[in-house]
């Protein structure tokens, strides 16, 4: 049956304020969501959150602001910019008087916890019912498997819907989980954006063995709802949160680093194999739970918008483009250099802003690659990025993604409906010279907007204020 919208609306509405919907949202742990089988992933096995896309929605363009675990996590939770909460670094909190999902969601009843992974402050922006972190160091599943069983037994208890954010750490290096011996380093395929290397595939085997382990985390909490009757009142989103620590994806601004794996159930509202195709963000996320459970916000509580509508593929699009941002500031290895990157993005195209193209940029990640080609000097245990350096010496076709590693050019430019890998900068091709203004004056303008015309004061900005912290 087809319903035209405002029926829709109100039937949704009385679903979620009379039945009192509860909340389950798995995050993972930097990522990408191209490893996943709902998004055409062939090598990498994630039978649970496959199995949740066929069932309810998945979303094929949903994006982050900052590919780094901290602004991620608080652009979820606040349903506001980094902007505006002050998170564009990494490792930073929200500024004084932000509010999250738990100020709105505590009014209507709800018990708002959070199990796992943090990374959010300060308190007073973020007052979870804390259920405690989890290790890294072994599986944390049965861990979480315990303390979520408890807190869904509490809530039936007391007759409490809830909403439980649980934050695992799967597939954030060190890969210390899961199991390595499911995947052979010469049978998987190594993605088109990276360079073929022993030591990558290595490495792939690790991260993918943590991805099934995350998998695996999906399927025990579906069981557990299913076991307690409480599938059918229980909203279920997994989101893979922002891109890998491999090269071009987290600490960048292209799409494995922004672009989000996000598949949920919506009792009442999703239908079943339903694929989301407009531009949605993380901080849409909030507001849309808060539409949904029957709350209200006001003009300016969050920058994200509902797109409850969205679930059924009625109403309109809720953006035209979205934003994407990093800064340098705060990463290991790499805390003093100024390289910030900004971007946009609309359906079709992206454009990235390298302010200091003339520099080098680097990471955690990249800085063995950056002294391998400085100084020539070969060490052991090559990280991935440096392994493509000592392979590009002899291979030609490599050389342009050593280069690419360190060195960005003013603006890249990016069909993605032809190139969704970004391998193709089309910025000097005059065919694409319309796009290209009109990305690059809209980005601008928003960046006025924000106070952030120019994210090299941005960023030094924060450099300065690390330094002072520093003195004290």
């Amino acid at each position: 049956m087809i319903y035209t919208f405002p029926f829709f609306a109100f039937l949704i509405f009385s679903i979620s304020v009379d039945a009192k919907l509860n909340v389950v949202f798995i995050l993972a742990d930097d990522m990408g969501r191209d490893t996943w089988g709902a998004y055409g992933g062939k090598d990498c096995k994630t039978p649970n959150i496959d199995r949740l896309a066929k069932d309810g929605a998945r979303f094929d363009r949903s994006y982050c602001t900052v590919a780094m675990c901290a602004p991620f996590r608080q652009e979820l939770y606040s349903g506001r910019s980094p902007w505006r909460t002050g998170t564009l670094p990494n490792h930073s909190k929200s500024v004084p008087g932000t509010k999250s999902i738990i100020h709105y969601l505590k009014p209507l009843g709800y018990r708002v916890a959070l199990l796992g992974k943090s990374h959010v402050g300060p308190k007073e922006s973020y007052p979870f019912e804390r259920l405690g972190d989890v290790s890294k160091q072994e599986d944390a599943n049965p861990q979480l498997l315990s303390k979520s069983q408890k807190f869904f037994d509490d809530c039936l208890t007391a007759k409490e819907p809830f909403c439980l954010f649980i934050g695992s750490h799967d597939s954030h290096a060190p890969f210390t989980t899961g199991n390595p011996s499911l995947y052979d380093p010469l049978k998987i395929q190594v993605p088109p954006y990276w360079v073929d290397t022993p030591e990558l595939r290595e490495v792939m085997v690790k991260y993918y063995a943590e991805i099934s382990n995350f998998d695996s985390l999906v399927g025990m909490m579906r069981s557990e709802l299913e076991k307690r009757n409480l599938w059918d009142d229980t909203i279920f989103m997994v989101c893979s949160e922002q891109g890998t620590q491999l090269p071009f994806a987290k600490w960048t601004c292209y799409d494995n680093g922004l672009h989000t794996g996000f598949v949920a159930h919506w009792p009442g509202c999703s239908k079943p194999g339903s694929v989301v195709s407009e531009l949605v963000t993380t901080a849409d996320i909030t507001p849309t739970l808060v539409d949904g459970l029957g709350g209200k916000l006001k003009k300016g509580d969050c920058d994200g918008k509902s797109f409850l509508h969205l679930f059924q593929g009625n109403g309109e699009p809720i953006h035209d483009n979205v934003l994407g941002a990093f800064t340098n500031c705060r990463i290991s290895n790499n805390r003093d250099r100024v390289y910030p990157i900004r971007s946009i993005r609309d359906k079709r195209y992206a454009l990235i802003y390298n302010p200091n193209y003339s520099s080098i940029t680097s990471n955690v990640t990249l800085t063995q690659a950056l002294e391998l080609k400085q100084s020539g000097a070969v060490k052991k245990d090559l990280t991935p990025a440096a392994s493509w350096v000592l392979k590009g010496r002899n291979d030609h076709s490599a050389k342009s993604f050593i280069h690419k590693l360190n060195h960005r050019p003013e603006y890249e430019l990016y069909d993605l409906q032809e190139d969704p890998y970004e391998l193709k900068n089309l910025s000097d091709n005059p065919k694409y010279k319309k796009v290209l203004v009109r990305l690059k004056k809209s980005l601008h303008q928003q960046l006025q907007v924000m106070g952030d015309s120019d994210p090299m004061v941005t960023e030094q900005a924060f450099l300065s204020l690390v330094q002072k912290r520093k003195r004290k």
